[in-house]
């Protein structure tokens, strides 16, 4: 059997946020060293306080967490409380944590591991803006080609924006950073939503998460019951999206996904699309191919491995 994979997650905790870092810990095949947290779907006061909760809930009280980047690099925070709840994981009633966030800085935190460990042996996983990924970049360019490989949820192309009508959430709220993260030469992997967007929820899927009743599986359940009904009501299907778990997901078992390298440029300047994914699916204009784009999934491969791995949990 092969080592686990090492990565390190970035995070701004979301119910999405909530249900990849439970996969995430759930799955053998991955060696989560620790969490780097960013604001995004709330406020970093938030977050950081939600990645808590979720590694309680996780058992995993002894994973390393550190407090990031409190505003986008150039731009005023946008949050999405209306699609998350006034807290970030609205639905379960989740116990304050008692864990302590890490002393220092996530973006310290990054370098620092990054540049320990051996070439290429970490995985950057990244579930919300990538303010830290590019601080982290900016900060100590030494790191980018030590990473192995980052795997993103970001962007849009033929599904168009949902939050803007042409820019997907994580990259409008920092723009910037996801032009650096795309500009520094390190293979990417973005879940875009047109591959997220098939991950659709259901109620029979949520049922068969629900049915182990373990702590878990009822928090997963309501959180999961909580994230639904935005999106259900927006996109006028069953459920939602599960977007940040694909990026676990295709980490456990790439062949759940298909997609094609294609260069990626984010629009930082027009008012209209600003954090547009300009995604050259085609090859038509002949830049450097930046980024595996993936554009789908198997989704009932995605919920089976979810239940599963879910249902682990004592």
């Amino acid at each position: 059997m092969e080592k686990p994979r090492k990565i390190i997650i970035d995070t701004d905790p979301g119910q999405d946020d909530a249900i990849a870092l439970l996969l995430a810990l759930a799955s053998p095949e991955i060696e989560v060293l620790g969490l780097s947290v960013v604001a995004g779907n709330v406020p970093l006061q938030l977050t950081t306080i939600n990645a808590r909760k979720i590694c309680e809930l996780a058992g995993r009280p002894d994973l390393p967490i550190y407090a990031g980047a409190e505003v986008p690099l150039m731009r005023t925070l946008v949050t999405a409380e209306h699609v998350h709840g006034k807290n970030g994981l609205d639905g379960p009633d989740l116990p304050d944590p008692q864990m302590p966030l890490q002393t220092g800085h996530a973006v310290d935190y990054l370098i620092d591991t990054l540049m320990q460990e051996d070439v290429g042996a970490i995985t950057l996983c990244a579930l919300g803006p990538l303010t830290n990924l590019a601080l982290a970049l900016r900060k100590e360019p030494k790191i980018a080609p030590r990473i192995r490989e980052i795997i993103l949820m970001g962007g849009a192309f033929s599904e168009g924006g949902n939050i803007t009508p042409s820019a997907e959430f994580n990259f409008y709220v920092d723009p910037h950073a996801a032009k650096i993260v795309f500009g520094a030469g390190v293979p990417l992997v973005m879940m875009p939503l047109d591959v997220t967007h098939q991950a659709l929820t259901s109620d029979a899927a949520l049922e068969s998460i629900a049915a182990p009743r373990t702590a878990v599986a009822v928090a997963a359940h309501a959180l999961l019951n909580y994230h639904d009904r935005f999106d259900a009501q927006k996109y006028g299907g069953e459920g939602a999206p599960l977007h940040d778990p694909c990026v676990i997901a295709y980490l456990v078992n790439p062949a759940l996904f298909s997609g094609r390298q294609c260069n990626v440029e984010i629009e930082t300047e027009s008012s209209l699309t600003q954090g547009m994914s300009v995604v050259d699916w085609w090859s038509v204009t002949g830049r450097e191919k930046n980024a595996m784009v993936m554009r789908s999934i198997d989704r009932d491969g995605f919920f089976s491995l979810l239940t599963e791995r879910l249902g682990r949990y004592l």
